[in-house]
């Protein structure tokens, strides 16, 4: 049993957009790719300040940074997408979200809203990775870091984050893929403007 594969389609007039049906693959790679790391770095930068923030020895912002990570991995990602696409743009004020409705290029709301979505999701998920791996370091790291005479953010940043992202290395590269993945539920915001 043989299949005859018709590979030319590629190659064939898309029925609008002026391109090839290769050309939309292409496109859609490139803007998976661009959202994908432009929410990473979010993600990166957002999750290890609040990791770092869960294992501090003060209470409030501990509590803070647990709040951050219950409320973002217990709502489901699709509803998060919904959430900054149609209801963060009207509780920014008046001005700014109309300047985002209705001046900005659909295309860079459609951006806007997945990125800082996606950013702020997976930064719930790198928090705890940064968390669990600060504390899985022998507390003598930090006592040490503090005996010799450095204040507590100088140990973190000298001493804790160097160890604890080595620790996370191989999780973190998970999370990105799955970063990548997430970034698939992004296409359901765009159904909103075709029903309306």
């Amino acid at each position: 049993m043989s299949i005859d594969w018709n590979w030319g389609i590629f190659l064939e007039s898309a029925p609008f957009g002026n391109t090839t049906y290769l050309g939309w693959l292409w496109s859609g790679f490139q803007t998976t790719i661009l959202v994908s790391v432009t929410a990473w770095i979010i993600a990166f930068f957002v999750g290890s300040l609040f990791g770092i923030l869960r294992t501090v020895p003060n209470r409030l912002l501990s509590t803070i940074g647990t709040c951050y990570v219950e409320l973002f991995r217990n709502i489901p990602l699709i509803v998060q997408f919904f959430f900054w696409y149609l209801v963060a743009p009207e509780l920014v004020g008046a001005d700014l979200g109309m300047w985002f409705k209705s001046e900005l290029d659909p295309n860079i709301q459609f951006f806007i809203s997945s990125v800082i979505c996606l950013g702020l999701f997976t930064a719930a998920r790198v928090c705890e990775q940064v968390r669990a791996a600060i504390q899985s370091l022998p507390s003598g790291q930090k006592n040490a870091g503090l005996a010799m005479g450095l204040t507590l953010p100088q140990t973190y940043r000298y001493v804790l984050l160097p160890n604890a992202y080595r620790v996370i290395v191989p999780p973190m590269t998970s999370e990105m893929l799955n970063l990548v993945k997430n970034s698939a539920i992004a296409s359901t915001i765009g159904l909103v403007d075709m029903a309306g």
